[in-house]
């Protein structure tokens, strides 16, 4: 008994530390020439969903180079994190949309 004790606390200590973490997915929203939230906190390997609910396109487009996601109206797409760092971005048709992407790795 001792021994089935110790092979199953083996095994669950080997399960835990194999199966990765869950990535996340962060929503980002596009409405009424805002990006909402302003200021985001992922991790890289999260995926963001950028989601444009105005009647007109916007892009996340970051100021690095890091990504450019076109959002036609009323429309979303999917992207995801690869590198960590902090990356402003904007829409590249209402420059005054802002907001920061903060990735952690």
């Amino acid at each position: 008994m001792p021994a089935r004790l110790a092979s199953i606390a083996l095994a669950v200590i080997f399960l835990s530390i194999s199966v990765p973490a869950r990535a996340a997915t962060i929503e980002i929203t596009m409405e009424n020439l805002v990006i909402a939230p302003a200021e985001v906190s992922a991790k890289v390997g999260d995926t963001i969903i950028w989601i444009n609910k105005d009647v007109f396109a916007h892009t996340a487009t970051a100021k690095n180079g890091d990504f450019d996601v076109t959002l036609p109206p009323k429309k979303s797409a999917t992207s995801v994190v690869k590198k960590a760092g902090t990356v402003e971005y904007y829409c590249r048709y209402h420059p005054n949309m802002k907001a920061t992407l903060k990735i952690e790795p």
